[in-house]
């Protein structure tokens, strides 16, 4: 997509279709209204009085060639009530806007700030209009089900000459961010025969000589060196070897130790012996998302030029049943040392980021935050709203949610009490890795903290937040790419302890 940056007045934009952002009203006493009203020969009123078009968030509304304006038509965008308008509001209608036939049929698209100002919203309209319009057309073969946007070009559009650095700045940003949270999007669509282990690193590999990145990947001789015992006994079940991957981002000095990002890359998860339902088991190819979403935001890091030293840790598998699977009741060794009961053999990830994540102390990190859709039972707490997180650092926590409030993807922090840990303990090996139905979220957790060292720590937990149900205003059905952005504005902001 070609964006380009300009000032101006509303009827001067030379484009098919501009995007004007309206709040909500109640009649027409804004000058920028009353200007359209009268040179589209009363349309806003007609659309007020018959409520057709009155600003609410989601409302749409089309101008076709109004007098004096010189774009074809104009895209009415409702904002919301004034006083509720934040980043996310220009975010939604951007991607609203990413989809409609006013926009989607022209060539080129205008929008128009007026007197809205501030870098964050210019930002998430950039984002909004990428992700919005997103569509994954790899696998598709007839003409017509490839068909693109025709949108080659859009203009970011505000009235004062002084705004301009700003705009361009914030949308430039707005894009990679939305790339990078794409590109999380487009690995989990990817079909599991398609996105293997070794395929993902492979793509780990390419990425990281793009950006400037040290990859190093760890076959099965060199997993088995590291005694990662647990990733091994999820892999043995599968024909496909599993992969280690390590990304390192160097935007620090050299003394500074790096935060560890750790990434669950299960590329398909049949749940093992414990097998999962038909049902909606075509979706587990998705069961990757935590790793494409760390590889999503060490790239996105690395674009951004971030001065920090971030390193990430992807342990890839596949979870499948056979002779040589893993089998309920089984004992493993992990490579922290610790002795594990089988208890579900569909409580893989949690055995992966072990080795992970104790993996990760070698590093000395300043912190490690891992994510993974780890527990179906996260459906439970916050539904599809926002993703569950459990931290043992203060600072870490409210870094968290404060890049959750500026990116609009929710967390929210649950306890870590000594009866989920209780609930791990295994009587007759150190643990085993499932406390059944009771708070599965929060006793996975209780699982992943034997193996972190002594440094802050925070797991996220996405499942059912990895893919949209319905479609939302800038996340079409399907692979969201939940994470991206929160990481890679907590990493934006970051402040060593």
């Amino acid at each position: 997509m070609n964006f380009k940056f300009t000032h101006g007045e509303l009827y001067d934009i030379d484009v098919d279709t501009l995007v004007v952002f309206t709040p909500a009203y109640t009649k027409l006493n804004n000058k920028r209204l009353v200007e359209l009203d009268q040179v589209s020969n009363g349309s806003l009123k007609l659309l007020l009085s018959s409520k057709e078009f009155t600003g609410n968030a989601k409302q749409t509304a089309v101008l076709y060639k109004p007098e004096s304006v010189t774009a074809s038509r104009v895209l009415l965008i409702g904002l919301g009530e004034k006083r509720k308008i934040n980043h996310d509001s220009f975010r939604k209608a951007a991607g609203i806007a990413s989809r409609h036939a006013a926009v989607t049929t022209g060539k080129s698209l205008g929008f128009y700030f007026d007197s809205f100002s501030s870098p964050e919203y210019f930002q998430a309209a950039a984002e909004g209009f990428l992700l919005g319009g997103f569509k994954m057309l790899d696998y598709k073969t007839t003409s017509e089900a490839k068909k693109k946007s025709a949108v080659s070009s859009c203009t970011f559009v505000v009235t004062g000459k002084k705004d301009l650095k700003k705009l361009e700045k914030a949308v430039r940003r707005g894009q990679i961010i939305a790339e990078g949270q794409l590109l999380a999007r487009r690995l989990s669509y990817t079909p599991a025969n398609d996105l293997t282990p070794t395929i993902l690193a492979r793509q780990a590999e390419k990425l990281a000589k793009e950006h400037k990145i040290k990859c190093t990947i760890l076959g099965k001789p060199e997993i088995i060196k590291e005694r990662m015992g647990a990733l091994l006994s999820v892999a043995q079940g599968s024909a496909e070897p599993p992969r280690f991957i390590i990304l390192e981002y160097k935007g620090g000095s050299a003394r500074r130790a790096p935060i560890v990002l750790v990434g669950k890359g299960v590329t398909f998860d049949s749940g093992g012996i414990s097998i999962k339902p038909s049902l909606n088991m075509h979706e587990m190819k998705q069961d990757m998302t935590g790793a494409a979403v760390m590889l999503s935001t060490i790239v996105t890091a690395a674009r951004l030029k971030l001065p920090l030293n971030i390193v990430t840790l992807i342990p890839s598998t596949e979870n499948m049943p056979s002779s040589k699977a893993v089998k309920p009741g089984d004992i493993i060794k992990t490579r922290k040392g610790l002795t594990v009961e089988i208890i579900n053999t569909d409580a893989e990830g949690r055995l992966i980021l072990a080795d992970a994540l104790d993996y990760a102390t070698k590093f000395k990190p300043e912190a490690v935050i891992d994510i993974a859709t780890l527990t179906g039972a996260a459906l439970y707490i916050l539904g599809y709203a926002g993703a569950p997180i459990v931290c043992n650092n203060r600072k870490l926590a409210n870094g968290l949610r404060k890049a959750a409030d500026l990116s609009a993807e929710r967390v929210w922090e649950l306890p870590m009490w000594d009866d989920f840990r209780e609930a791990m303990k295994s009587p007759i090996a150190d643990l085993w890795n499932s406390g059944g139905r009771a708070a599965a979220t929060l006793t996975a957790a209780a699982f992943l903290e034997n193996f972190i060292g002594n440094h802050p720590w925070a797991h996220i937990d996405i499942a059912y937040l990895d893919a949209e149900p319905k479609g939302s205003e800038y996340t079409p059905k399907g692979p969201t790419g939940f994470g991206t952005r929160l990481l890679v504005e907590m990493l934006s902001n970051w402040r060593s302890n």
